[in-house]
């Protein structure tokens, strides 16, 4: 079997021969630390990302199959993005800079944690009508200008991506990704905006939110209809949304307000994935999501990623508990314990045993691998993970 094989046969309870070992990248200090160190070369450092040549690199040196997070990404996005500009600038060198997405932040050159958000140009209708609007309208080239990442390739989709995706050839399981239909507007808005909107102006953030999903769905379609022209099945392994809308007590919206105003937008994705043979949806979102699980289940989203174990302690165990085996799940490793030892190492892995057994479940570390990781002990789990799964 490859890897491919294995990942289907896992996600569907089925019989495989091995545990891929997958990952989900690294934080870019992590891999400076490791260059370094002289375990990756500076060109790798800062070469790497999601599914391109580097990250296979990387990842075969550590011991790991493939990352997670590799799809094919049409742009659902803001296009343009915003101008990055200089808002002020302060003595010590700090700076503010209005970004890509239209939020000011506070940068400074030797920070290494998420920038400090201070303002957001979206507050109201008059600059989602001017500045937002516009820029999320769906227009083909969202698709045919993004870049095709499988199995370590790098190929542009007018110029041998299309083919290659058409061909569905690839060894290691290749998704689509298809958005995001709220931790986007998020980003955009800000919490403390996002909840003044909620409160103050609901119809506005419904518009917000029904216009990213129309965006959504058309790429997904365009994809589709393009990579299959005669129907499906489409060769995509998953479709994988993006969300991050939860933290360490749970989600940032409340779950009822969130099930009404996204619910059937996931549904209407799902249904268009499900049409084209494409069973599995993923979705990547931070923190403890258990009360939101149960909207995206519903939705025909049945896998979830990272399942950050965090200091809520999550598992697939009490999920698979209470929705059975139509919940889906990778991810949920600690990657704490690549801080510590062979030993912390050894532990989490027997953790991990009970939950493998249960099927339906890939071990992946629950996050981008932070930079306090020993690269001598990812390398050891990689190791131990093989002995212990095959």
């Amino acid at each position: 079997m490859n890897n491919r094989e294995r990942i289907h046969a896992i996600l569907h309870y089925q019989d495989y021969d091995r545990l891929p070992l997958v990952h989900f990248g690294y934080w870019n200090e992590t891999l400076h630390k490791w260059a370094a160190e002289g375990h990756i070369t500076w060109e790798e450092a800062y070469a790497w990302g999601d599914g391109n040549p580097t990250d296979a690199a990387i990842a075969a040196k550590l011991g790991f199959d493939l990352n997670w997070s590799t799809c094919f990404t049409p742009a659902t996005q803001l296009w343009p993005f915003f101008e990055p500009r200089v808002v002020r600038e302060f003595p010590d060198g700090t700076r503010h800079i209005q970004d890509a997405a239209g939020v000011t932040v506070v940068q400074k050159d030797d920070a290494t944690s998420i920038p400090r958000e201070i303002d957001h140009l979206l507050k109201d209708r008059a600059s989602w009508e001017e500045h937002f609007r516009p820029r999320l309208q769906y227009n083909i080239e969202r698709v045919t200008s993004a870049w095709v990442n499988g199995d370590g390739h790098l190929m542009h989709f007018q110029e041998g991506g299309l083919d290659y995706l058409r061909r569905g050839a690839w060894h290691n399981p290749y998704g689509l990704y298809v958005g995001s239909l709220f931790g986007i507007i998020r980003n955009w808005i800000g919490i403390v905006g996002l909840s003044y909107m909620l409160a103050d102006d609901p119809d506005l953030l419904q518009e917000i939110v029904d216009t990213v999903a129309e965006l959504c769905y058309q790429t997904t379609k365009t994809t589709l209809e393009m990579v299959c022209p005669a129907g499906g099945p489409a060769p995509f392994d998953f479709g994988h949304f993006w969300e991050d809308i939860s933290f360490k007590s749970g989600p940032l919206i409340n779950p009822h307000t969130f099930r009404r105003m996204t619910g059937h937008h996931y549904k209407r994705i799902t249904d268009l994935l499900n049409s084209y043979s494409i069973d599995i949806v993923s979705l990547d979102s931070d923190g403890d999501v258990s009360k939101l699980v149960p909207v995206w289940l519903e939705n025909g989203v049945n896998t979830m990623f990272p399942i950050e174990v965090g200091t809520w302690r999550s598992s697939i165990a009490p999920w698979r508990a209470q929705y059975g085996k139509a919940l889906r799940g990778v991810g949920g490793m600690d990657k704490v314990v690549f801080s510590r030892d062979y030993a912390a190492v050894d532990a989490e892995i027997e953790r991990l045993k009970p939950l493998v057994e249960l099927g339906g479940y890939i071990p992946c570390p629950d996050h981008r691998i932070a930079p306090d990781a020993k690269w001598e002990n990812v390398q050891y789990y990689c190791e131990r993970m093989r002995e212990t799964f095959g």
